[in-house]
């Protein structure tokens, strides 16, 4: 999936790099780059997915306990 993206005529190289870093992080490219920078052993991941699922169920079990949700404005 190729990333394309058109500077328009006088647009500030500044404006456009920033369009461009909004682009690839949507995209996300940056994050897969992150993740294979470094080889992660088939166990490691594992044990990385294990952890955000208990994680993910502590957090949903205190949110249940307190009786509010985090998105809930005043």
């Amino acid at each position: 999936m190729p990333l394309r993206m058109r500077v328009h005529d006088r647009e500030p190289i500044g404006a456009a790099l920033r369009r461009f870093k909004k682009l690839l992080e949507r995209s996300g490219l940056t994050k897969e780059l992150r993740k294979r920078k470094y080889y992660e052993k088939p166990c490691e991941l594992r044990r990385r997915t294990k952890l955000r699922k208990q994680s993910a169920i502590r957090k949903g079990k205190m949110l249940s306990q307190n009786g509010t949700s985090s998105h809930v404005r005043s």
